[in-house]
Formats: structure tokens, sequence, C-alpha cells
């Protein structure tokens, strides 16, 4: 069973910057995808961002050009670096492993507030 651990969450003002870390407990060698979701209170659970172990990137419309995801596959991390941050980002941030076929790991959550 392979664990997320996350960190990098916080409190932070409009317009500040936060990352966020993902590493997880062992190592993939075959093909995968790391990411980010969130969820706002009341909201449903909504992808923010993706990277395969190939290295090609999906973001959401909404963080496109403020949001840069990155990996280092020697560590088993992935990144969330979040710049110009809005109150709309207010959310709990999940990190997600997909490991085709059929195998999904999910970490516990890190709440990031944008607020004044």
């Amino acid at each position: 069973q392979v664990q997320l651990v996350e960190s990098g969450g916080g409190l932070v003002q409009p317009g500040g910057s936060l990352r966020l870390s993902c590493t997880a407990s062992e190592s993939i060698f075959s093909f995968n995808v790391m990411g980010w979701y969130r969820q706002a209170p009341g909201k449903e659970r909504e992808l923010v961002a993706t990277m395969t172990s190939g290295s090609t990137t999906n973001y959401a419309g909404s963080v496109k050009g403020r949001f840069t995801i990155s990996r280092d596959n020697a560590k088993n991390t992935v990144y969330l670096q979040m710049n110009s941050l809005k109150p709309e980002d207010t959310a709990v941030y999940y990190c997600l492993l997909l490991i085709p076929p059929g195998r999904n790991y999910w970490g516990q959550g890190t709440q990031v507030t944008v607020s004044s």
C-alpha cells in the first residue's frame, strides 16, 4: 500500500504564494500520474494539475498561468507551486497517485486558505 504524505499548506494573503509537496512512500517504476485535486467547502473535488512520469502536464483552466506542477522522480515527490493566489483557491488540496491499471492512492489533504 503506497502512502502519500503532503506538506506545505497554510494561510496566505491574496496575491501570495505557497508550494505544496507530496512524497510517495515507495518508488514507482511503471508509468504513473501524480497530481493535485482540491475540494472547497460545499463543492465537489476538482482537478488542479497532474503530471505523468513522462512529464506530460494537465492543468485546470482556473489555475493555468498561476500554478506550476513539477516532480522529482528520484525522490518520489510531486510539487505544486502556487502563485498569485486568490480567495477562491481556498480549499483542501489532495495529492493523487495513479498507477494504471486501477491503482489510485490519495493523500490525507492539506488546507490552503487565501485570506487577508
